[in-house]
Parts: structure tokens; sequence; C-alpha cells
């Protein structure tokens, strides 16, 4: 019986033209306001000025920029701790004893993604406010004064540890789901090792990389979080940049412009890092 052949069809080579045609629509709708905030804090299109470097040397005589962003910067700090020290033993023990509770402990990661910064700030000053009419002279009284105390508002680490949860649910997990937890475990505690050895010297390591995407992206949570902050009453960086804008717009432009830039360098910086990382593992 014959056998039928025949030539098979040439695949057809797929046009690029749709993905450059969305990455293109996706690269000006960025950078075409970067670029003016830019030439706007350059003085270019203003005949009363001549282009200038003045706003961005203003910077660092300002009043102000370095006690907001030094109380911006140690927020952050106690925000990627808090959301370590409860996110990591959470995935973990998901992970090696309780796997059932995933669904739960996602859940409950997720759910601030649906209540609005606004609302978020609104409801905790409504209860700062209840404790301070109901349990004034009592023994909460203290607590509820520590948590708003203006040179470290603990009340701000909290808010921002809820709205950091999912983004530090989403890296960790996905570092989590890229090694073999349970090998690596029971490997370190067959070789006698303790948990708190197991932990820092065999898990974390291996999540160095979800670790640092975790650690970035609440320190640009901080950095650019205003909402709560403003209707508590406090100044941190992104309160003090609105605060000045309408005496000092071009210097209020040039320092949002520098945290977008200190921030896209810092996520460059970890990108290199979690490559360099690979490229010595495969080696």
């Amino acid at each position: 019986m014959a056998v039928l052949t025949g030539s098979r069809p040439a695949p057809t080579k797929k046009s690029r033209l749709g993905p450059n045609v969305v990455l293109t629509a996706a690269g000006v709708y960025f950078l075409v306001p970067i670029l003016c905030a830019l030439a706007f804090t350059f003085g270019f299109g203003d005949p009363r000025q001549t282009p200038s470097l003045d706003a961005y040397t203003a910077i660092f005589t300002t009043e102000g920029l370095a006690g907001s962003l030094g109380l911006t910067l140690l927020l952050a700090a106690a925000t990627i701790l808090l959301v370590f020290g409860l996110l990591l033993p959470a995935l973990l023990a998901v992970r090696l004893a309780v796997p059932r509770a995933k669904a739960v402990v996602a859940v409950v990661c997720m759910l601030p993604l649906v209540v609005p910064a606004v609302a978020l700030g609104a409801g905790i000053t409504t209860v700062l406010r209840w404790g301070t009419d109901w349990l004034y002279d009592t023994p909460g009284f203290p607590v509820l004064a520590a948590l708003q105390q203006p040179d470290f508002p603990l009340i701000l680490v909290l808010a921002h540890t809820l709205m950091a949860l999912p983004l530090a649910y989403v890296t960790l997990e996905s570092g989590l789901n890229a090694i073999d937890l349970k090998v690596l475990v029971e490997a370190a505690r067959s070789c006698r090792a303790s948990w708190p050895r197991a932990l820092f010297l065999v898990i974390l390591p291996n999540l160095r990389e979800a670790l640092l995407n975790t650690a970035f992206l609440t320190i640009a949570l901080v950095l650019g979080e205003y909402a709560v902050s403003a209707l508590l009453g406090f100044q941190p960086f992104a309160v003090w940049t609105v605060a000045i804008s309408g005496a000092h717009a071009q210097l209020s432009v040039a320092v949002s412009m520098v945290g977008l830039i200190g921030t896209w360098l810092i996520l460059l910086a970890v990108a290199k890092l979690g490559r360099s990382k690979a490229s010595k593992e495969s080696h």
C-alpha cells in the first residue's frame, strides 16, 4: 500500500508588529510625562526664566527634606522587618506543617487589595479617636500615645505593613515555589542543624532574591504612600513633597524625579544581583 507523502507546509512567521506597537505605546505613555516633568524642573518652555539646575541644587538646602526622608526610611526599615517577621514564619509553616492553611493565608494577605488607602486611613483615624475617648485613664492609653509619636509613628508602620502584605506575599511565594523547601530542611536537619541554623544558613540564602524583591517593593510603597500619612497628620517624604508643591512647584517635581530615578536604580541593582547569583549557580 502506497504511503502518501507530501511536503510539510512552511511555518508561518509570526508578525512582531502587535508586540512592538504595544511596547511603543507603553513607552510613550510612561516616558512622555517623565520627560515633560524633567523639562519643567530645568525651566524649559518658560520665557520668564533661563534653563538651569536650580531646582536640583535647592534640594540639598530645603528645610524639612532631611527629616521627612529620614523618617520615611526608618518607617520603611521597620515595615520590612515586620513584614518578614509576619510572613516568613507563616509561609514556612504552611509549606512544612499545615498545607491546608495555604488558602486562608493567601486570602488574608490579599485582603488589603480591596481596601482603599483612604478607607484604611479613615478607619485608623476613627479607631484612634475612639481609643482616646474611651481608654483615657486606662493602661491602653499610653499604648495609643506611643503609636502616634511624631518622631516615629508606629501606627504608620502597621498601616504600611497591611498595604505591603499582598506584594510581599506574591514575591515570597514565588521564591518558595522556586526551591524544594522540604528537601532543604530535611538535609539540614539530617546534618544535625538546629531550626535557627537551618533557617539562617539554608533557607534564607536560597530566598535571597525573593527577599530583596520584597524589600524593594516595600521601600517603594513606603516612599510613595500619601493618603494614610496625610489623614493621620504625619509628614513623611510623600506628604512633604505635596506640602511644598504650592510654594516650590519646580522643587517638588525635582524631588519626585530624584526619588523615581533612585527607585529605578535600586530595581536595576536588585535585578543585576539576581542575574549574577543565577549565573554563578549555573557555573
